[in-house]
């Protein structure tokens, strides 16, 4: 069974950084498409950030720039730097892993193709 377990949230005023982590039980870490996603009050889920099997990177539009996403293999750990952060980026964020492993990037983007899901971490933006 996988386990991921999310960190590093918290209340931060506008113009600012956080670091979330995200570490993962199991095996073959590596193999697996690790992403972020985010949830605000009233709205459905959003995408934030995904890095594949390869390193490949992908985010939001709302994020690129400011957002960074990267791993560990060694440590089982993925990690979503936030920096120049805004009141709108408010929400729990989620980390998650990919359904299979070694997959294509087309599909990064997408939650349903993820069966892994951490339990959250608040990240509150004040202005």
């Amino acid at each position: 069974q996988v386990q991921l377990v999310e960190s590093g949230g918290g209340l931060v005023q506008a113009g600012g950084s956080l670091r979330l982590s995200c570490a993962a039980s199991g095996r073959a870490f590596s193999r697996y498409t690790m992403g972020w996603f985010r949830q605000a009050p009233g709205k459905e889920r959003e995408f934030v950030a995904a890095i594949t099997w390869s390193g490949n990177t992908y985010y939001a539009d709302s994020v690129k720039g400011r957002f960074t996403i990267s791993r560990d293999n060694a440590k089982n750990t993925v990690y979503l730097q936030m920096n120049s952060l805004k009141p709108e980026d408010t929400a729990v964020y989620y980390c998650a892993r990919y359904s299979d492993y070694y997959s294509d990037d087309e599909k990064a983007s997408s939650a349903n193709e993820y069966n892994y899901w951490g339990q959250g971490t608040q990240v509150t933006v004040s202005s």
